[in-house]
Formats: structure tokens, sequence, C-alpha cells
């Protein structure tokens, strides 16, 4: 991946914002978090072709009724390409020890063979967004298969990043 860059640390106000939207359905506040998102990230974003959602499981996506990425990167400026499907259901992240992340979603991403027969992605500057950022592990599983599928450059932004971490449940 070429950088990762986030608005602040998943604490205090920021982590209660990004809560209510992700688990209380408030979709209102993504337009607010897209534009802290554009304000920190407005030199990436100026430099990227489009925005990629990191892709949630059908099966959460639909207890969830949306998916907070998605709704986040409405809101940016760039072409939203949703060229990324999760393939098999993971663990949240949240739940695992940071040297479990990677594994966990290893091989979970796949490519939606539509987005890139046409070039929306290949050749292209991509910008990764989520909500939040713990190890980046998923953000680098995501860039991986977006890269082998020939995109130039892949950046990631998201509304925050774990600084900090109480050690996770078993």
């Amino acid at each position: 991946m070429a950088g990762a860059r986030a608005v602040g640390e998943y604490e205090g106000t920021l982590r209660e914002i990004i809560h209510a939207l992700k688990y209380a359905g408030r979709l209102s506040l993504a337009k607010p978090l897209a534009a802290q998102m554009r304000v920190r990230g407005n030199d990436v974003l100026r430099a990227v072709d489009c925005v990629v959602p990191v892709p949630l499981h059908w099966r959460r996506e639909h207890q969830r009724g949306f998916n907070q990425a998605r709704e986040i990167a409405r809101h940016l400026g760039p072409p939203v390409v949703c060229a990324l499907v999760r393939r098999r259901a993971t663990r949240p992240q949240v739940e695992l020890a940071a040297d479990r992340r990677k594994a966990n979603v290893a091989g979970a991403f796949a490519a939606r063979r539509a987005w890139f027969r046409d070039d929306r992605i290949r050749g292209k500057n991509v910008l990764l967004i989520d909500d939040v950022s713990t190890t980046g592990a998923t953000l680098n599983a995501c860039a991986r298969v977006l890269q082998e599928r020939g995109a130039s450059a892949v950046y990631a932004l998201t509304a925050a990043k774990v600084i900090s971490r109480r050690p996770a449940r078993p």
C-alpha cells in the first residue's frame, strides 16, 4: 500500500460518532465523517481516480442494513467503485489479538470481476475507504487484491485509527 491516513484516534467523540453510524444506523453521520476525511486526506483525494469501500460480508451487511464504508465513500467526491467482495465471513477484527488479524482476513477478499474487465481499476490510483483501522490487516488484504488486479497505487483513508489497545478478548 502506498500510504494510509486517518482523521484521528479511535477514542472519545470520534469513537462515539463511528459507533452511532455503524451500530445505531445513524446514516446521517456518514456525511460529516466524510467531510473530516476530505480535509485530512485532501492531497490523496486529489491524486486518486476512484474510491473503493472495504466490503462487508453479505450476511453482516444484510444484518446491519448498510455498509458504513460505502456510506462514507459516497460523500468523498471521487467515483465510488465497489470493486471488492468479502467472499467469506470473518470474525470482527476487534475481537482478535493483533497477531491473529492478518490470518483472519487472509483470502477473505476478492475482486468483482466485472470491475476489472472495463479498466475502472487497472492502471488507476485507488483510495480504500473504511471507518476504522486497527493493525491495517484488512486494508492491506484489500490493497493486495487491487494491486494484483492492476491498480497503479493503493492508498487508504479511514475515519479513525486505533493507536493504543486494551488486550483483545480470547
